[in-house]
């Protein structure tokens, strides 16, 4: 008996959603590893780029909102803003309203290695899809050679 795994707009299997999570599982992984030597060359962490994605979807943020976000201490989140700061990745200024609130905006610079990480996330992901699709009509194509093969033998 298959179990539906359903949310408002769609129903799968236990057996397709395993099979997605494989997928979203091996495609971060795939992803963050061809990441890898581009953030080296750019000298970006990890963390660092995910908060430069965070602030590439927001107009700008506070310092304790990207603490907060990141799951860092303020401190700990400002040893990261300073750093993307000196590469020219983002800016930080003061809050209009509260002169002691320091608001943190991503550059045209850091946009721009945002976008470019972008392209090759997507590129990697059409490829290992284009791959996934391979591997299944090969895999349909054995399971009819097989049913074929089967019904030729049970007629004789």
């Amino acid at each position: 008996m298959k179990h539906n795994i359903s949310n408002r707009n769609n129903a799968l299997t236990a057996d397709e959603a395993a099979h997605l999570a494989d997928f979203v599982m091996f495609s971060q992984r795939n992803c963050i590893l061809r990441l890898s030597p581009e953030l080296t060359q750019d000298k970006v962490s990890y963390p660092q780029f995910f908060l430069l994605t965070y602030l590439d979807e927001e107009e700008c943020l506070s310092m304790s909102s990207i603490a907060k976000m990141m799951g860092h201490s303020t401190a700990a989140a400002t040893g990261m803003v300073d750093k993307l700061q000196e590469l020219g990745y983002l800016k930080r200024f003061t809050a209009a309203a509260d002169r002691r609130k320091i608001m943190v905006r991503i550059t045209p610079q850091g946009k721009e290695l945002i976008a470019r990480m972008r392209g090759n996330i997507a590129q990697n992901l059409a490829n290992m899809m284009a791959q996934e699709d391979s591997a299944s009509q090969i895999s349909q194509a054995r399971s009819l050679i097989k049913r074929r093969i089967n019904s030729a033998d049970s007629l004789h």
